[in-house]
């Protein structure tokens, strides 16, 4: 019997390039498959360039706190591709089983017949047929690349459109303007169906964003800062709208970038119509929300027992330049805290815009420990993200492995122990998992 690799290996094979944005293909082969997007439960659509993920992850925890059984599809995966696809059930849900994935990707290959179509359409189809064939309360949807041509857009009323924090990345797909990213993003918003805008950073982002959910007749359009806020008070999340206010924990996620994702996890639910919720869901949704290679503080495991004693070590799978301007904040919070140093071991792709993220830690970290990202065709050679990062004034070096690299560190006298923070990539985040024997769970 064939594996679930061994089918998506075929699947390779199906289409020249591995992303061409459209929706002309999966759409055929839904149809082939009874149209499987039209049985789903109630489905929350998420789509940005960075956050998205996170306020999926909060608003599965308050759902499943609320006593539902939550579906989830997000990508990519760090492991393995089954984390991509995880099954509801009361009391919390699991990842799909390699028996179940194999039998739909069968399914979908055999209905497919060798027509052209890319990895990320012929999996998301198979996606959506487990998530109608398995019964739950909800369906919370990430959308993969984009948003009007990405695969996911396929469902005609969503619970609810969210925009999650707006920036530029992926500029070979969706453009180098802010504006025309924002509009591609936009491309989820449909009438009649609520549109949640989180706080944006950028201005031209938010006007686009505002502009295109009210030219499709989205309703209610709700706005960040405007509709609804968030903020820290007295050690809590102050969550506020016109439904009233929610005094709730901080986010178990780190980062204060974590209180806008909550907040829009929040603010998204209630406009999908989850308002008779008692506040303990939100409570503990907020407390327990997990969401692996996110600033995921790792404690245990083989490569924890390889970094110095003492040593606070964590892992972060951002690599745009506002993924690395919320983590440096974060760390520079934590700074504040304690006088540990920061070093920072990275590996990156070719494809993103690496000195503009290595620029958020000039004058915060010690030093970059470059390091390669193994079997990514894509990532760049160390010594080449080493040379960027020295460029904008980081004092860099070179090391074969995340493991070699925090071996290193032992050479040094540290006053306090070091603060680490292994970046760069979701690529170098997952290879960091498996190799501490940490996987996502």
């Amino acid at each position: 019997m064939d594996s679930s690799d061994a089918l998506i290996a075929r699947f390779l094979a199906l289409h020249p390039k591995t992303i061409d944005l459209s929706l002309g293909r999966i759409q055929r082969l839904l149809g082939q498959l009874g149209h499987p997007e039209r049985r789903l439960p109630p489905v929350m659509h998420v789509a940005g360039t960075n956050g998205k993920g996170s306020t999926i992850a909060f608003m599965r925890a308050i759902l499943e706190s609320a006593g539902l059984a939550v579906h989830v599809y997000t990508s990519p995966h760090l492991v393995r591709f089954h984390e991509r696809i995880r099954l509801g059930r009361i009391g919390g849900g699991h990842y799909v089983t390699e028996d179940r994935l194999v039998e739909a990707f069968r399914r979908c290959e055999a209905v497919n017949a060798g027509a052209p179509i890319t990895v990320f359409e012929i999996t998301t189809a198979a996606a959506l047929l487990i998530f109608a064939e398995e019964p739950a309360d909800v369906l919370l949807l990430e959308v993969g690349l984009g948003g009007r041509f990405d695969a996911t857009n396929v469902i005609d009323h969503p619970a609810a459109s969210v925009i999650a924090s707006i920036g530029l990345d992926h500029a070979e797909y969706l453009g180098t303007t802010l504006e025309g990213i924002a509009r591609e993003k936009a491309g989820i918003f449909k009438r009649g169906c609520p549109a949640v805008i989180a706080p944006q950073d950028y201005r031209a982002a938010d006007e686009v964003l505002r502009a295109e959910a009210e030219r499709v007749g989205a309703s209610p359009v709700l706005v960040g800062a405007q509709d609804f806020s968030v903020h820290e008070e007295g050690g809590r999340l102050v969550y506020q709208d016109e439904d009233g206010l929610l005094d709730l924990p901080l986010p178990r996620l780190v980062g204060r970038h974590q209180f806008i994702n909550a907040g829009t996890a929040v603010a998204a639910l209630r406009a999908a119509g989850f308002k008779g919720f008692e506040a303990a869901a939100f409570e503990n949704g907020l407390r327990t929300a997990e969401w692996p290679g996110r600033l995921q503080r790792i404690v245990k495991g083989r490569l924890s027992e390889i970094a110095p004693k003492d040593c606070e070590l964590w892992l972060d799978g951002g690599h745009n330049p506002d993924g690395g301007r919320v983590l440096a904040a974060a760390m520079a919070e934590r700074g504040e805290r304690s006088d540990a140093p920061l070093v920072i071991i990275a590996g990156m792709l070719g494809t993103k815009d690496s000195e503009a993220f290595f620029k958020n830690f000039s004058g915060l970290a010690r030093e970059v420990i470059a390091v390669p990202i193994a079997g990514q065709i894509a990532a760049r050679p160390a010594e080449e993200v080493a040379a960027i990062a020295a460029s904008v004034g980081l004092t860099t070096r070179v090391q074969p492995s995340v493991a070699s690299a925090l071996a290193s560190l032992h050479d040094y006298v540290w006053p306090h122990p070091p603060r680490v923070l292994i970046c760069g990539s979701l690529y170098l985040a997952g290879e960091v998992l498996a190799a501490n024997g940490t996987l996502p769970q």
